[in-house]
């Protein structure tokens, strides 16, 4: 019974000091900070990319050619890369489990090629696009089924 009143009481006073207003705002004149606080990712960050533009596209079975909304994805990207000159990127290949190895290397090439000449079509400069393929070896979902499958057969942008 002591320990939960003790509990109690320990709770209430940490709830209390959080909540408790600093009158210090640092300001010598007393005015709150008119600085906008930065809430979200950082602009141009992996984080902004992911959250605000898309950072992977899907393919169909045993295909490297861009579909309609892996096209759209690539066009956000494209913006975002224009709006943020200094960030370079890489794009990673990737495949279901199925097919030899070397089979799945060749074809998650051919697709980071796809999707890093859509960029480039589209006025990225070339120098920053890197590419390179995982095949079969870094699947983003587990499982054996077509579910799983289409979500590891990608092409993922990251920012180097």
């Amino acid at each position: 019974m002591r320990l939960k009143v003790v509990a109690a009481l320990g709770m209430v006073a940490l709830l209390s000091a959080c909540a408790h207003d600093n009158a210090n705002t640092g300001a010598s004149n007393g005015a709150a900070s008119t600085q906008p606080t930065i809430s979200g990712p950082v602009p141009g960050s992996e984080a902004d990319l992911v959250a605000n533009v898309g950072d992977r596209v899907f393919y169909d079975l045993n295909k490297s050619g861009l579909r309609d909304d892996a096209k759209e994805t690539l066009q956000k990207q494209a913006d975002w890369l224009a709006k943020y000159p200094q960030v370079n990127v890489e794009v990673a290949g990737n495949c279901d489990d199925r097919g030899t190895e070397e089979y799945n290397i060749a074809l998650g090439q051919r697709r980071a090629n796809a999707a890093r000449d859509y960029l480039v079509a589209k006025g990225v400069a070339s120098s920053r696009i890197s590419t390179i393929s995982y095949g079969k070896d870094r699947p983003t979902a587990l499982g054996d089924d077509e579910d799983a499958w289409a979500q590891n057969r990608n092409a993922i942008t990251s920012v180097k």
